[in-house]
Order: structure tokens, then sequence, then C-alpha cells
């Protein structure tokens, strides 16, 4: 097995094809080849995509001509069975959608593709994407490459794990409250939430609560998030959400070349913290004050008034049960864990739900009075490493919460629609990553890269790959 090729990132795969070192045939046969040997034991992938091989040859065909190359040309990439897919299953993570085949692509897929990367593989999520274990009644458990009792997250966590594991250099994933950069933290890759609305939609379900989905990339280093995310950035015409025009480049050029100002913090306002991921972001926060920037710790009121998972709840169970009632209609028999909860919940009343919303505005109200004085806020991901499979609590220093706590620190962003990036920078005293969270003001994506790559730099836990 060519282990550089399957750990290698999508960047370096671009160049050596691009320079005629690697074939894209060689590059996706190598991925394939990973794919038929680890995914029994992790249980990531759940369709492969038959014309993966005859697009690469088709690739290798231009490259020889010397003909015009995308800046991912012949790079594979997986998808999330979330997200449309022309001419490949598309599931949903649901018996109820077995054997669906989507007609077009995901705006966000055919940008993938316009740049010349070549669809490799669906990847396993939860049923309806909704809840942080991949685990459900048509494709079963994925589970975590680091350690196989694990999960790897949810709902992206079928694709955290490919990446981590070497099945994939790259892939697409979609977030609601944690689900591609939780995902991340507990495979060890990176992944970049967005701002709201600067990456289409269009073409994934559920499309409710559509103010705060995501769409954005996984990969395994800071600079294959900038070259996704300047081909997946840009309005569509498609989904009213995806307005914003302003520009995006590989390169970062929006990124400040300055001293840059940068507050760090564990809490309160996300629950409790355990004591290894408290002190990784410590950690990234000295790193960061070494390489010359202003560092310190904060407080953020407006989090310590108003408890972002609490404020999430009232708003989009109203939202998300009656596309589950319609989804499930008649199916009722083939529901999982998840839907079955979702439809049991009770109705937000309506004063709540008002007044949830107006704690939503007070939240985003917190964060731009913050970032007035800062560039960068640096938190925890999750609250601890990745954790067993099928647990429904968490005991985090000494305080037992309910699982939804693994929330705490990312649906902030999601109720707000700040960006986020998730990164590794630590290893528990079990072996598993630790990773930390940068935000940005809204639009700065340049920024919080630019502050990660600077990290990645730094990080004691380059090229840390799990044995299979």
């Amino acid at each position: 097995m060519p282990q550089n090729i399957v750990f290698s990132d999508a960047t370096g795969l671009a160049e050596l094809i691009r320079t005629k070192e690697l074939s894209p045939v060689e590059v996706v046969r190598a991925h394939l080849d990973r794919i038929e040997a680890v995914d029994p034991k992790v249980n990531a992938i759940v369709t492969v995509a038959e014309g993966a091989l005859a697009a690469a040859r088709e690739a290798e065909a231009v490259v020889m001509a010397g003909g015009e190359l995308g800046p991912l040309h012949g790079v594979p990439f997986t998808v999330k069975d979330s997200i449309d897919t022309a001419g490949v299953l598309t599931q949903r993570g649901s018996p109820i959608f077995r054997g669906r085949i989507p007609d077009a692509d995901a705006t966000s897929v055919a940008r993938m593709k316009k740049a010349g990367g070549i669809l490799l593989a669906k990847t396993n999520l939860p049923e309806f994407s909704y809840w942080i274990e991949s685990d459900n009644l048509l494709s079963g458990r994925s589970n975590n490459p680091w350690d196989l009792t694990r999960t790897p997250g949810g709902s992206s966590g079928g694709e955290s794990a490919a990446i981590a594991a070497g099945m994939s250099p790259l892939g697409l994933g979609t977030d609601l409250a944690i689900s591609i950069r939780g995902p991340a933290a507990q495979t060890g890759i990176v992944s970049l939430k967005a701002t709201h609305g600067r990456v289409p939609m269009t073409g994934i379900w559920p499309r409710v609560p559509r103010r705060f989905w995501h769409v954005g990339p996984m990969a395994r280093s800071i600079r294959d998030l900038a070259l996704a995310f300047a081909q997946l950035a840009g309005p569509d015409g498609l989904d009213a959400f995806a307005s914003s025009a302003v520009p995006f480049d590989a390169g970062m050029g929006g990124a400040p070349d300055r001293m840059l100002r940068v507050g760090w913090m564990v809490g309160p306002g996300f629950g409790p913290i355990d004591v290894e991921v408290a002190a990784t972001v410590r950690a990234a926060a000295e790193a960061l004050g070494d390489a010359g920037h202003r560092v310190e710790e904060v407080r953020i009121p407006a989090l310590e008034r108003d408890f972002a998972l609490d404020v999430f709840d009232k708003l989009h169970v109203m939202e998300m049960k009656p596309a589950f009632r319609e989804a499930t209609a008649g199916h009722e028999d083939q529901m999982y864990k998840m839907a079955k909860t979702m439809l049991s919940l009770p109705d937000t009343s309506m004063e709540a739900y008002i007044a949830a919303e107006q704690a939503a505005e007070r939240l985003r109200d917190g964060y731009a009075a913050y970032f007035q004085d800062h560039d960068v806020l640096l938190t925890p991901v999750l609250p601890v490493p990745a954790h067993k499979h099928g647990i429904d609590e968490l005991v985090v220093n000494g305080e037992t919460v309910d699982l939804t706590y693994l929330q705490g620190a990312t649906v902030p962003l999601n109720v707000t629609g700040l960006p986020g990036l998730s990164m590794r920078f630590g290893t528990s005293r079990e072996g598993l990553p630790i990773n930390v969270q940068l935000l940005g003001s809204w639009q700065a994506e340049a920024t919080i890269l630019h502050v990660a790559a600077l990290l990645e730099g730094k990080s004691p836990v380059r090229d840390l790959h799990p044995t299979l």
C-alpha cells in the first residue's frame, strides 16, 4: 500500500498530478485499495462511485495532452450521504430512502467536480443527519480509526473517519450544530464551517432549519481547507441564504498582515470542559503568543447569560419536526432512534420560541462586541475526546451531563452564523486526538485560516495517523 499517497493532502496530490509525478489513476486506485483494506473495520463508506476510475482515466488523458487543469484536477474526494450526487446513491442514512439516486449534483459537489475533483465515494451518517453518532438502520455504525470502540462523531462521522483512515484526502460534510467540527475533533482532522450562507446548501437534505445548516470541507491540512473553500464559496442563485459575494482565494489574500488580537476561553458558557482539552486550548494560545500575537484569556458575557445549546433546542425542534413527520409518513416502522426521539419531543411554546429568538440576537450582539476588540477567538471544539459508542451521558471533571453537551462550544456558531475551524493540537492520555476551535467574525474565513496555518506549523501532533 503506497502510504505516501493515502496520507498525502489534496493540495500535494494535485501538485504531483500536475507535474506528472503521479497519475490520477494511481491516486484513485490507491484510495480504492485503502477502502477495501480498512473500511470493513471502520464502516465509513456506504457507496463507492462506480465511475471513479473512469473519471481518473479521463483526468489522466487531459494531463498527458497538456490540457487545462483545475486546482483539484485528478484528486479524489468523498461526500456525506445527505448531499446529492448525480447518478450515485444518496440515501440519507435511512431505509426510507433506500435506492434513491439523484439526477443532479448538489452545488457543492458540482463545484468540486468543476475544480477537477473526482467523486470517490459517499460516507456514513446518522439517520437524516440528525445525531452526534453516525449510526443508522441502513448502513450501520461507523467506528473511530483511532479506537474502534469509540465514535468518529456525527453527523459527518463517516466523512471524518474516512479522511483520518486514509480512505479519502478531502471531503464534504454538513453542520447543523456540531457536525463538521465535532467529527473532525474526534478523529484529529481539520474542517471548516464558514459563515452561514457562504456555501450554498442547494441539493442537501434536510433543508430546515436552513438558517442553521452549513456545508463545508473536511481535510487533513489547513491549505486543503483554503483550497476547497475557494472552490465552494459564492452564491448559486438557488439558495437565497447564499447571497454573499465576498471574494475568497486559496492564497488567503484577505488575511491580515499584522499582529492579531486573539482571545481564548474554555468557559463559562460552554458547560464543563475536560482538563486535557482545556490544557490543549491553553497550549494553542501560548503558541500564538510565542508567534508574536497579542493573546489574552477572555469571557463573553452573552454566552453566560444565554446558554446557546438551550437557545438552539427551542428554535430548531419546531422546524425539524414537520420535515421529519413528512419524510417518515407511512414508513414509521423504518424509523431509527433519533427520528423517533425528534417526533416525541414536546413542541416549543410560541412564548418560548420568541424568547429564544431574542436570545439568539443577544448572542450575535455579544460576539459582535467581542470582535470589535479581537480578531480571533480560540476555544475547545468538544468538552472531551472521542467517547465510547452508545452512551447517553458524559462525565466531565466529575460532573454528569447529557450527551448533547458535546455541542456546547460548537452550537453558538450555528445560532449566530459565525465561521469556525476545527484542528488538532493535542493528544489525550489514551492517545486520542484533541482539537481546538478557531472563530472569526462574519466573512473572516481568511483570518482564521491564516491563524490555523500558523498553529499547524507549531503543532506537536502533525503527521500522526491511526494504525489499522
